[in-house]
């Protein structure tokens, strides 16, 4: 009897490992989340890694931060953070500037603009996030968590061999 998602693929052999065909679900869970939280940005004019340097410049506050540390910040990697900023501060969502101290360093700021875009996507990003998770329950997302938890562990110890 195949698996779900060796339906759901239409894939007509069973996967070779049970690890193959765990990553293959995260990725097809992955992307499903994020469709709809996709789409809500889209509606704003934003792409998630858009989103992600706005949230992450928030919480910075004023003296915001380099490029290289948004860069650390970031959910998923964006190997071109000068283009990203460069597009959000075209459209008004952050200002750079160069350090007083080091002249090399460039300091990205979210505007009031940038803010209240963040503000008016609080709920239905929240909402987009949520609605298919909730369902699970408090015991499932903490199990869930700790899971993907230990495997982000596990990438960190084999990496560092």
């Amino acid at each position: 009897m195949p698996g779900r998602l060796q339906s759901e693929i239409r894939q007509s052999r069973p996967f070779p490992n049970p690890a193959d065909e765990a990553f293959l679900n995260l990725q097809r869970t992955a992307g499903w989340l994020m469709r709809s939280v996709e789409e809500t940005l889209r509606s704003f004019g934003l792409t998630h890694p858009q989103y992600n340097v706005l949230r992450i410049l928030a919480d910075a506050g004023t003296a915001g931060l380099p490029c290289g540390e948004i860069s650390k910040r970031l959910i998923t990697r964006d190997p071109d953070i000068t283009r990203l900023l460069d597009r959000m501060q075209k459209l008004g969502h952050v200002e750079r500037d160069r350090g007083i101290e080091d002249r090399r360093v460039v300091r990205a700021h979210i505007t009031p603009a940038g803010l209240a875009t963040l503000r008016g996507l609080e709920r239905p990003v929240r909402d987009a996030v949520r609605a298919p998770l909730t369902r699970l329950g408090p015991a499932k997302l903490d199990q869930l968590t700790g899971i993907l938890e230990d495997i982000r562990i596990q990438i960190v110890i084999v990496a560092s061999k």
